[in-house]
């Protein structure tokens, strides 16, 4: 019989010792770490990086010189075609079968600083008849230079300039705000698996002694030092203690599960928290530094510029569609033709220019381009306003984050001495209860100031760090380092 206990001993000990080797501890930079690589959050905000680092290289790359080659290989014509002879002064006609080819060179730049193009090219025909004379003929325009400028006041690539690079910046610095989210939702997901663990050691210290003091009640009862109440009473706090085991058991596997989907880790794994206890107290952080930091660094405040300047080029826009337009187109080359390739190139003596000239005016529009002008400067003010209420609701919310953090560090000592002194008056009356000193009333008083005590602390723990990543998600600076907060962009890139 002995020998079948130590085995079933020995047995049980070895399944703990294997369960408790799956068992994967983690601190919460190394959640926050792992959340930051492999988390369905972190990949939507990388590629939505890559989106806008291709949207950004979009605009640099029209504004570098633009090389193109371009070409009819092959067109034949077989139709009847209508001349008109001054001679005769009447018109005749004549069928044509003919094939052609062309090919063309051709670069373009665009201006930044005025808006325009500039262009220069180069062009090969050839036309062979198979009527008549039945000649091959080349046609070459060696080198024709462009020029094309709307005017109208308005220049759409200067307002690229200043958005196309705003937005850019914006998409750096919502990266990094995105890895700070990532870490305030770590942390409350990290927290309540913690708040579960904590009600699982609870529990079982509850049923631990409600099965002491049921042991103990049965005892007095027997010597009748206990009435019959006060055992069932016991009894049933022993059941319940059982149901509470069950019920925090059942938490914890939710909250374990719900930690392991967030930081993409299989369905199976065995987290365990260890409490981030370590703070400090002495990281105060200025709420002026705070403001300060906040309005160059986080993306809110740079998309509040990019939506005025916006509406700043929309009003420009608008007066310059309703205003005084003209477009200007400036060609001019050198041409030649010949029966051969290298004679079409030969002293090209043929110059050809083109000059055309549009122009729109306004002259009636019963009110309509007042009225466009008149709503796009009104809309303008609109954004301007609410921008300015946005930075007083986003300044006041800074130093509220930083208020209360400031408070945080000791609210979160003085609930650990709290919870030290729960914890050592629970151990002084469970001994003055065994001994017969204390009635049960004042042990379960004393239990609960204990639980609520532990509750308190971790609460107190929680907003303290949520409060921090918070604060680094409104600034990207770190204040116990003193470094602005930045990635490597690059190898998201190359990933």
């Amino acid at each position: 019989m002995n020998r079948i206990i130590v085995l079933i001993t020995l047995i049980a000990i070895c399944k703990i010792v294997v369960a408790q080797e799956h068992v994967t501890k983690l601190t919460l930079p190394e959640a926050i770490n792992l959340a930051s690589k492999q988390s369905i959050d972190a990949f939507k905000q990388q590629n939505m990086y890559r989106a806008s680092y291709w949207a950004f290289q979009y605009y640099r790359a029209d504004r570098l010189p633009f090389l193109g080659v371009g070409a009819n290989p092959f067109a034949y014509s077989n139709s009847i075609r209508q001349d008109y002879v001054p001679q005769n002064q009447t018109w005749e006609y004549s069928e044509q079968k003919n094939i052609t080819s062309s090919a063309s060179l051709k670069a373009s730049q665009n201006i930044a600083l005025t808006g325009g193009s500039l262009s220069v090219s180069s062009d090969l025909g050839m036309s062979k008849n198979f009527i008549g004379s039945e000649l091959t003929t080349f046609s070459a325009n060696a080198i024709s230079i462009g020029y094309s400028q709307r005017v109208n006041g308005y220049n759409a690539m200067r307002w690229k300039s200043k958005i196309e690079p705003m937005k850019f910046e914006m998409a750096k610095k919502n990266l990094i705000q995105s890895r700070e989210d990532i870490a305030v939702k770590t942390a409350n997901k990290f927290f309540i698996l913690i708040d579960a663990q904590i009600e699982i050691k609870i529990a079982k210290t509850n049923l631990a002694n409600s099965d002491t003091l049921y042991q103990i009640g049965k005892g007095r009862y027997q010597v009748g030092t206990v009435t019959q109440d006060e055992l069932l009473n016991f009894e049933l706090n022993l059941m319940n203690s059982k149901l509470a085991l069950i019920k925090a058991n059942q938490g914890l596997i939710r909250a374990r599960s719900d930690l392991n989907s967030f930081l993409g880790l299989d369905k199976n794994t065995l987290i365990e928290c260890i409490m981030p206890t370590n703070i400090s107290a002495a990281l105060q952080i200025n709420a002026d530094e705070a403001i300060q930091k906040s309005m160059n660094n986080n993306p809110s405040i740079i998309s509040q510029n990019q939506r005025i300047l916006e509406e700043d080029n929309n009003v420009n826009l608008i007066k310059a569609r309703n205003g005084l337009s003209a477009d200007v187109s400036v060609t001019a080359g050198l041409n030649q033709t010949g029966l051969a390739v290298s004679n079409a190139y030969q002293n090209p003596n043929r110059f050809q220019n083109i000059a055309l000239l549009g122009l729109s005016v306004p002259i009636l529009d019963w009110g309509k381009r007042k009225g466009q002008i008149l709503m796009a400067k009104s809309n303008r003010e609109v954004v301007v306003n609410s921008v300015k209420q946005e930075r007083i609701d986003f300044e006041q919310s800074v130093v509220m984050n930083v208020m209360e953090f400031d408070l945080q560090a000791n609210q979160v000592m003085n609930s650990a001495k709290a919870d030290t002194i729960a914890q050592m008056g629970f151990d002084v009356t469970m001994r003055r209860f065994k001994i017969g000193k204390l009635d049960v009333t004042k042990l379960n008083l004393a239990r609960n100031d204990l639980e609520n005590a532990r509750r308190a602390y971790i609460s107190s723990l929680r907003k303290y760090w949520i409060s921090y990543y918070q604060i680094r998600q409104l600034t990207l600076f770190d204040f116990e380092t003193g470094t602005d907060l930045t990635t490597d962009f690059d190898k998201i890139l190359n990933q």
